[in-house]
């Protein structure tokens, strides 16, 4: 819950204003398992507190660990869905790649979570456990909310959880630490940027909309040219980061060609682009490009004025890499 929400609370139980801080501390600085262990609260409002309410957080059902060090976790969500979470180390930094909803509605072509089809929105609890409940919740210093799911399509979920994140009475965390994927629901993302000071990163993967809908049906609802024409009125010159993501597939938009229009579409705008390797998925018939290509396209790119970095790939053999996420085997398992 956010303070707001938490205020609501104790008003309605009758509890001194300043409860609801106290309990805000106990559950994002303290990060308590029970109502039980916020031992400022008198055993009264305790005992009333847990009549109604539970602290929500459950710990990861299981995982894989791969051989890069990216542990992925499973999360159990409600009825027998769940989610997969990727905790990527990397130095001095920690960085929690975070979901959303069970499966995905966009179904991008060369995505696994689109595959697995539908199955409902997490609350903003479900979304904030993957975090609270990481076991290497210490280690964090980023946060990318790309893992299953379109963010924008639960938005009031996930706009409560980024509040949780970065107002001081949550995490207190700086909102340069969170980004947020999407392939760009135009509504959406209107609120995102005019409430939220996070990053943005649009998943792009082709510059022109015939061979973006082809790829991305999602296109067809809400073109790249008008999703760009909202960017250029929102100023990312300053701290604030507006990245693009592009999976690279041979012979499809691997070549000079694409990299003019990206261009050309991109122009004047305050940006970066990622290159994104496809890690190849069951019944998909796309290809991965060499690093020679992926090269040849950062080095176009960047000399023509589009800062161009090539995303390293993490967990590739656990399918915790981009693209690569999916409950759909083990909810199948549960079912049965």
């Amino acid at each position: 819950m956010t303070l707001s929400e938490l205020q609501e609370v104790t008003k309605g139980l009758g509890m001194p204003g300043f409860t609801a801080k106290q309990i805000a501390q106990w559950l994002y600085v303290k990060r308590v398992k029970s109502i039980d262990e916020m031992t400022n609260l008198s055993l009264k409002h305790r005992a009333m507190l847990s009549e109604a309410y539970v602290v929500g957080a459950e710990t990861p059902i299981n995982e894989m660990r791969s051989q890069d060090g990216t542990v992925k976790y499973l999360y159990h969500t409600f009825d027998n869905h769940f989610v997969e979470t990727v905790f990527i180390p990397d130095e001095d930094r920690g960085t929690v790649c975070v979901s959303s909803q069970v499966g995905c509605k966009m179904n991008c072509k060369f995505c696994m979570t689109g595959k697995q089809g539908f199955s409902g929105n997490l609350s903003a609890n479900q979304i904030v456990n993957q975090i609270q409940s990481l076991p290497e919740f210490e280690r964090l210093t980023n946060v990318v909310m790309m893992g299953m799911g379109e963010p924008l399509d639960n938005l009031d979920e996930v706009m409560k959880a980024l509040e949780i994140m970065t107002a001081q009475w949550g995490y207190a965390w700086s909102p340069k630490r969170i980004t947020l994927s999407t392939v760009g629901l135009k509504k959406g993302l209107q609120r995102f940027l005019e409430e939220s000071e996070c990053h943005l990163a649009v998943s792009l993967h082709a510059p022109l909309p015939a061979l973006r809908r082809e790829l991305m049906p999602a296109e067809r609802a809400y073109s790249i040219t008008e999703i760009v024409d909202v960017l250029r009125n929102y100023d990312f010159s300053h701290q604030r980061r507006l990245s693009f993501e592009y999976i690279v597939f041979k012979g499809v938009n691997d070549s000079v060609v694409y990299a003019k229009e990206l261009l050309k579409l991109l122009r004047g705008l305050d940006c970066r682009v990622n290159l994104i390797r496809f890690h190849a998925i069951p019944n998909v018939d796309l290809e991965g490009v060499d690093v020679a290509k992926m090269t040849e396209l950062r080095d176009y790119l960047t000399q023509h004025g589009l800062f161009t970095t090539i995303r390293a790939s993490r967990g590739e053999d656990i399918f915790a890499a981009c693209g690569m996420l999916s409950t759909a085997k083990q909810e199948e398992i549960n079912k049965n």
